[in-house]
């Protein structure tokens, strides 16, 4: 019979670990957590020192039971939940929801954490069980509990102004925040005219041509703003003898990749595998928990996924350095790895992600992973190898070349030892075009062949993908690691924004709610005071601020900011707004409602009459193509375009609002865009002030 009971969190960790266990032990899981703050009240006592109502978890009895039968068996218990804030909270839990007080007492309940499931990682913190540390429970409850009055006190305002099953988060919102001021920045980008200049040039006793980019002139760099002025470069240069004015040659050294972190990880999957952060950590937590292995059954590849830290243990170095030694070569092993320097709180119990063993290779276990598994671990594993490599080595040479006072410039690098990159092969830009550049001196003999002037405008920045958001996230202190994907999730699920490709762009629902927030409550959705809170609760975590302190502080602010909010949004109304379309099935006026994709005409008479339209906001501009209404559209996804209304045979479609004047140089159509009326056609580049970007 088991002495020993083993409490873990997901019963996919259950098999990995009994297995390493003898028959002493019994293994269970928890299926997350056991009790929570109820989903029909606020579950807080604001009145007496704000004390959390904790219920049952709905479904959650019968588990229980069980667990409180196998407690009655055994002569101690250990609560291996997993090794963070949030696991440690589950173990607290446990500890109530099992009455598992007398055993405490009796020193009977231990908590154990491990950073990998393997053997001797488990065996190893039944060594070092310890007591529950309750600086990372308050932290977890501190955190759960401005979550649920921020998602509380806000999201009724939002039902009653805009619909029903919208919310508003701590986290969510300010990230909605962000991603609907990078699409601002976009909208209102003007692209600015620039020009390069190539030239192309015959070396003496080579056959292949090279290409020298415009640098300026000996006094220094210059730009090239306009064709005049590309022009008249061109026309100086007439009969100019081309000649080497400098060459500089030097090594460049490229060093290893920093080992993953959550974060670094979801940007990753997202550039190279093209995963999303939420799938990126449902397959890591599959590698974590344990995949059957061909003769070894399951086995846990990958340590825990939920980190910021970059740190190493002494014996997974030790395990890299006889790995990269005997497989690569004493030469390609980087005895001074260094570590992520980070001034943010860093949970550095735990270790980066990395393989539980080297010598499962992506080669050994790709026979027995699904695909996207084996990519994943593939990634991991790569990353791993070569953080604890050689720097690659480049011999590199830069040109100088010079035309009576001009100034152009080439250069080129080759690989002279490829160190990591014999592992892990980064996003690379293009290849060097210039292959006779290490070759040219200051004695070679150049002659003239050609110009390649071209026209470039510059591009606004870049619409967010969920790697350059978690990136954003990370850098701005808003929320952790742990809650990016479930953020992201979030408002993809309430089609605040929408995913098209790798983009994400926000729909008209979100553009009303982010609006709301920041006109009602701006401190919620600033990313300073966000961040600031996120330091405020780091600090909860380390001991040094009592997590109710934190809670007291910051209710009172937000009930007085919901009653402010009250007030100042009671004259508006945007729910069933009456239309001037009349319904076709019963004749009554069709009222606007907001649905998940945005506006949407409904008949008033539901459920008896269920006729719906989509609604088009009509901009009061007429095509300049066809003559008829231009109306605000929605892609498939909801994405917000401007075309016309009824008239397929017309093509006319653009991004921004037209402002229904034409351009005086070309006859396009002139869009607002911040504070100007910019051409559609961009080649044309005709701007100018207005007074219509205002009511845009």
């Amino acid at each position: 019979m088991a002495k020993y009971l083993v409490i873990v969190e997901s019963p996919a960790k259950v098999k990995t670990i009994r297995k390493f266990l003898g028959s002493s032990y019994e293994v269970m899981a928890s299926n997350g957590h056991v009790r929570d703050l109820p989903k029909s009240s606020l579950g807080i006592d604001v009145e007496h020192d704000y004390e959390p109502k904790y219920i049952t978890i709905r479904g959650k009895g019968e588990l229980l039971a069980g667990l409180r039968r196998a407690v009655k068996k055994a002569d101690k218990i250990y609560l291996a939940t997993d090794p963070d804030r949030e696991g440690e909270a589950i173990s607290w839990h446990l500890l109530y929801a099992l009455k598992l007080e007398e055993k405490l007492e009796a020193k009977k309940v231990y908590r154990i954490t491990f950073n990998e499931i393997t053997k001797n990682a488990v065996k190893e913190s039944l060594k070092n069980a310890r007591e529950i540390d309750m600086n990372l429970v308050d932290a977890q409850q501190a955190r759960r509990m401005l979550d649920r009055m921020v998602g509380y006190r806000i999201s009724p305002l939002l039902w009653e102004k805009i619909k029903r099953g919208l919310s508003a988060g701590r986290v969510q919102s300010v990230t909605l925040r962000i991603i609907c001021d990078r699409e601002e920045e976009i909208n209102a980008f003007i692209p600015e005219e620039y020009w390069t200049l190539d030239v192309f040039l015959k070396v003496k006793g080579e056959r292949k041509s090279i290409c020298a980019k415009y640098y300026g002139t000996k006094d220094g760099k210059q730009s090239i703003v306009n064709k005049e002025q590309a022009d008249a470069i061109m026309n100086s240069l007439k009969g100019a003898e081309y000649s080497v004015r400098e060459v500089k040659k030097s090594e460049r050294m490229k060093k290893a990749p920093l080992p993953f972190t959550t974060s670094t990880l979801q940007q990753e999957a997202g550039k190279v595998l093209n995963f999303s952060t939420q799938k990126t950590m449902r397959l890591a937590q599959q590698l974590y928990e344990g995949v059957d292995i061909k003769g070894e059954g399951m086995v846990g590849l990958i340590t825990y996924l939920r980190t910021d830290s970059t740190r190493v243990s002494q014996e997974a170095a030790e395990m890299a350095a006889k790995f990269i030694t005997a497989g690569y070569g004493e030469a390609y092993l980087h005895r001074d790895t260094g570590e992520k320097k980070n001034n943010q709180k860093i949970q550095d119990a735990h270790e980066a992600i990395r393989p539980t063993d080297l010598n499962r290779t992506p080669a050994a276990v790709k026979e027995q992973l699904p695909r996207d598994l084996f990519r994943l671990y593939q990634l991991i594993w790569k990353r791993f190898v070569a953080s604890r490599m050689s720097a690659a080595k480049y011999d590199t040479t830069s040109v100088k070349i010079q035309a009576k006072e001009q100034i152009f410039t080439l250069s080129s690098s080759s690989l002279s030892f490829d160190g990591f990159l014999c592992v892990y092969r980064p996003a690379e830009e293009g290849e060097e075009e210039n292959a006779l550049t290490a070759a040219l001196s200051r004695e070679s003999e150049l002659s003239f062949e050609s110009f390649d002037p071209r026209q470039h405008f510059t591009q606004p920045p870049a619409h967010y993908t969920e790697s350059s958001l978690v990136k954003d996230l990370e850098e701005l202190g808003i929320g952790r690691p742990s809650t990016y994907a479930p953020t992201i999730g979030i408002i993809l699920a309430r089609h605040y924004v929408v995913k098209e490709g790798r983009n994400l762009y926000v729909t008209e629902l979100g553009e009303v709610v982010n609006n709301m927030m920041k006109q009602a409550f701006p401190a919620i959705v600033d990313v300073n005071f966000t961040a600031s809170m996120e330091a405020l609760l780091d600090s909860v975590e380390e001991g040094t601020v009592k997590w109710k302190t934190v809670v007291a502080n910051f209710y009172p602010d937000l009930d007085a900011a919901v009653d402010t909010a009250e007030k100042l949004l009671a004259h508006i109304s945007i729910e069933d707004e009456v239309s001037d379309e009349t319904c076709d099935l019963c004749g009554r006026q069709m009222v606007i409602k907001y649905g998940p994709h945005g506006r949407f005409l409904a008949c008033p008479g539901f459920p008896e009459c269920r006729n719906t339209k989509p609604y088009f906001e009509k901009t009061g501009v007429s095509c300049p193509k066809c003559g008829k209404d231009v109306v605000m559209k929605k892609t498939r996804k909801g994405r917000k375009y401007y075309g016309c209304i009824d008239n397929p045979d017309c093509d006319f479609m653009v991004w921004q609002k037209p402002s229904g004047e034409t351009c005086p140089k070309c006859g396009s159509a002139l869009l607002i865009k911040g504070n100007k009326l910019v051409c559609a056609d961009q080649q044309c580049g005709y701007q100018v002030l207005s007074e219509l970007s205002n009511k845009a």
